[in-house]
């Protein structure tokens, strides 16, 4: 069986022999043997071939796509399926709430909401990048995942202009 990708062009020779110059691909001859029409159907065939391969590296690349877009959105769908499964909302008695990603507990005595403003204890980072004395944040979530030890919010920070 041949190669279709490399092979003789098979025409007639002035000899009478099978011409054995090396053709590839869409080619049907090779320069010398093949006539007008032989051109015209060798680039239809490349073009085609060629916008075929276009067409389905595409659609292949659409539905790499959406396959990513469903599994992206299951993982966060199982992510917050566990995550109410393991969030707590109290301990000890006092709400917990999550600041810039990291919980804390709010022992006041009204509950603190998401977007709520509150003053965070000094701890070692934020003396670096602040100074000295509490920090302002902003109440992200209530309840956390977290099980270690919670660091108390100092209070609940003064409206902007008081």
């Amino acid at each position: 069986m041949t190669d279709q990708h490399h092979r003789a062009c098979g025409r007639p020779t002035r000899s009478g022999r099978p011409c054995k110059i090396r053709i590839s691909g869409s080619d049907v001859a090779c320069g010398t043997h093949a006539t007008e029409q032989d051109k015209a159907v060798a680039e239809a065939h490349r073009r085609g071939w060629n916008e075929g391969f276009a067409s389905g590296k595409e659609s292949s690349a659409r539905l790499s796509r959406s396959r990513v877009e469903r599994l992206e959105q299951r993982v966060k769908e199982l992510e917050e399926e566990l995550d109410s499964s393991k969030r707590v909302y109290e301990i000890g008695g006092h709400q917990v709430v999550d600041v810039g990603g990291y919980a804390y507990r709010w022992r006041g005595s009204t509950p603190l909401e998401v977007g709520d403003r509150v003053l965070l204890p000094e701890n070692y980072v934020s003396r670096l990048k602040y100074g000295p004395g509490p920090t302002q944040g902003v109440v992200s979530k209530l309840g956390t995942t977290y099980r270690g030890p919670l660091s108390d919010i100092v209070s609940r920070a003064p409206a902007p202009g008081d």
